[in-house]
């Protein structure tokens, strides 16, 4: 007989739950592109509206680099990403020398900025509730881990028992020997992993107040 060796499916960092890693949407993992994608969709958006000389709300389209922004970044992202849509619009009026009424300036920048408020403040949560689910993914799956190691342990040193009581000592002693070394390695792995979670967790100082 010998101990089984658990398999740790999860437990070995955030990012990864039963051996498998959480791929999210590209825009999460190329921030690079996102932003240069952003860039290129309010550069468009403007350029039309600059270059069409017609009443219809081009510039809510604004919406749609700040949801890309507010998605891939969060809250604060989102709410700059409206801001910024905002001070596009400033550009067009002032370059178009357009006289916007009160409602006007409503309709065209209060959607840009709840949506990137909104969005953003959304896409915080569900991370939050991701990392939070993965944690204690790992933490369900190192209890079935313990759960096993401890059962194994304890059939070998059965074994070990049935064997001394056989009058065998030799072979009990070779089964003792051989589960304290196989026990002492997967021991090491299970606290290997857990330190490479800890890790890989933020590290959340307290702030310092200077007198």
């Amino acid at each position: 007989m010998r101990v089984e060796r658990p398999e740790h499916r999860a437990g070995v960092g955030p990012g990864r739950v039963d051996g498998t890693h959480v791929v999210g949407p590209w825009f999460y993992q190329r921030p690079g592109p996102t932003i240069a994608v952003a860039v290129a969709l309010y550069a468009a958006v403007l350029g039309v509206r600059l270059m069409i000389d017609d009443p219809e709300p081009i510039l809510l389209l604004f919406c749609f680099p700040v949801a890309l922004l507010a998605v891939a970044f969060g809250l604060r992202i989102g709410l700059l990403a409206g801001v910024t849509g905002i001070v596009l619009v400033v550009v067009w009026v002032v370059a178009e020398g357009v006289d916007l009424s009160f409602w006007g300036w409503v309709t065209r920048a209060a959607p840009i900025l709840l949506l990137g408020g909104l969005l953003g403040d959304a896409t915080d949560r569900l991370r939050r509730s991701e990392t939070e689910r993965i944690r204690l993914t790992a933490a369900a799956q190192r209890h079935r881990d313990a759960v096993e190691l401890q059962d194994g342990v304890l059939q070998e040193l059965a074994a070990a028992k049935w064997a001394l009581e056989a009058g065998r000592a030799d072979r009990g002693l070779e089964i003792v020997t051989n589960t304290l070394g196989a026990t002492q390695n997967l021991v090491s792995d299970m606290l290997r992993a857990a330190d490479a979670e800890a890790a890989a967790q933020p590290v959340h100082r307290p702030s310092t107040t200077r007198h």
